[in-house]
């Protein structure tokens, strides 16, 4: 048992989880967290995988993250009971009998003689401490009064409170990573998405991107209502760092996107026979046009992928919702009958070609394209939030209690017989001794008026 207090109550055992906790939380910022496999993918590569192994994408839900922060709770918890009693006895049980020749050892001390009888000489300093705010408790022994006057008691207990609010921010800490949620909803103007474990559905209304004049993003906003039960709960403008609040939940702004599944697809027809010959259609996924040859055909786009490229199994996907890379598959119909096929690319326009049964004297070439902004909406569950804002303050409070509310103590020893009493007193502080020891002279010449 000794082992196991000692090996918990160490410092040592504190600096090291603190370092790895500081390093992991660094990671998970670099890292970003809760994306699909497919982003990490496409952001990392090869390290995609280990990275989602090692619970590096959900770091602050890991089992061993939570794992490291309930062992410096326990750290926390060991330190502060292995010193707690020591405090609690000197704050409610203090030895009140003191020694004349160790009072006056200290560095803040006096002595002088009062023509009263102990008792009475006694009850006066007692009423000056009074005065100046001490707590007086008193006791008696061999013709000795003792008095022990002491104030801001609890700043002996800052480091105590300063440790408890650590506890309930690491409670808040694994409350968030065992019962927290976060995830991204994209929503188009109009389109009503239901907030997963919530159990209310979220619509936007509309939508707006801030450029500066130079052509960056300064802000995005979403007007969104939430919509509980068929009905209007709340509604707001969300904005980056003003999120929207309902039901436990909070909605934050956090990107933008594009709604590639129904985008506009400007198509230039050609003839290769035929360098006159060009046609513009402008088409969405899966609508059909006469390209005006003779054989009636029909173009169709069939698919947009906005960053394309050959995944597992020689599937055309798309890396990223970004339009790095866009392609686009045409197909030629005549009748009921698909007679070629094939992608073509808005950056590489004599890459594509098309495939068929037959041979097509068409060509096609993807001159632009168009898709409605989406909205990028983290919901986020954090049931931990009042656990952290409490800890805050209860450490605020350690802090205040520890630097600016340090105790005082003064100790007298009051003898005498025959109306004469020698006093003998001494005082001790634990931070700002000069201020302490200012309050002690003053005290001591009231003392001395008083005669």
């Amino acid at each position: 048992m000794k082992a196991f207090l000692k090996f918990f109550a160490s410092l040592k055992l504190a600096i090291v989880l603190l370092i790895i906790l500081a390093v992991a939380s660094v990671v998970g910022t670099l890292i970003p967290q809760g994306r699909s496999a497919a982003e990490y993918a496409a952001r990392y590569g090869g390290l995609a995988k280990p990275l989602i192994a090692l619970q590096l994408t959900s770091l602050y839900h890991s089992a061993w993250f939570l794992a490291l922060l309930f062992l410096f709770a326990l750290n926390i918890i060991v330190c502060t009971l292995t010193r707690l009693g020591a405090k609690l006895r000197r704050a409610f049980r203090p030895r009140i009998a003191a020694d004349p020749k160790a009072l006056a050892d200290l560095t803040v001390k006096d002595r002088f003689r009062r023509n009263l009888a102990a008792a009475e000489a006694a009850a006066e300093i007692r009423a000056g401490l009074a005065r100046h705010h001490y707590r007086v408790r008193g006791g008696d022994a061999e013709n000795r009064v003792f008095l022990l006057g002491r104030k801001r008691v609890l700043g002996w207990f800052g480091a105590d409170v300063v440790h408890l609010g650590l506890l309930v921010i690491l409670t808040g800490a694994i409350v968030t990573g065992l019962g927290g949620f976060r995830t991204n909803l994209s929503l188009k103007e109009g389109e009503v998405r239901e907030v997963p474990r919530a159990g209310f559905s979220i619509r936007l209304d509309k939508f707006e991107t801030e450029y500066y004049p130079q052509g960056g993003v300064k802000d995005w906003k979403s007007s969104l209502t939430v919509l509980a039960g068929g009905a209007a709960a709340a509604s707001g403008v969300v904005e980056v760092n003003h999120p929207l609040s309902h039901g436990g939940f909070s909605f934050y702004q956090t990107s933008y996107g594009w709604d590639w599944d129904n985008p506009v697809v400007e198509l230039v027809v050609k003839k290769k026979s035929d360098a006159a010959f060009a046609k513009t259609l402008r088409l969405k996924p899966g609508e059909r046009a006469a390209v005006g040859d003779p054989a009636g055909t029909e173009a169709v786009v069939r698919n947009f992928l906005p960053d394309f490229v050959i995944g597992e199994g020689g599937q055309a996907e798309s890396r990223s919702p970004e339009p790095n890379n866009p392609a686009a598959l045409v197909e030629g119909w005549q009748g009921g009958e698909k007679v070629f096929s094939g992608w073509v690319f808005a950056k590489y326009p004599d890459f594509g070609a098309m495939h068929g049964a037959r041979e097509t004297d068409l060509a096609f070439e993807l001159k632009s394209y168009e898709a409605g902004q989406v909205s990028v909406i983290e919901a986020a569950r954090d049931p931990g939030v009042g656990f952290i804002w409490a800890g805050c303050l209860l450490i605020t409070a350690g802090f205040f209690l520890a630097f600016y509310w340090p105790p005082r103590e003064v100790r007298v020893v009051v003898e005498g017989a025959a109306g004469k009493a020698e006093v003998t007193a001494g005082g001790t502080a634990a931070k700002n001794r000069e201020a302490f020891a200012a309050e002690f002279r003053v005290l001591m010449d009231e003392l001395r008026r008083s005669a």
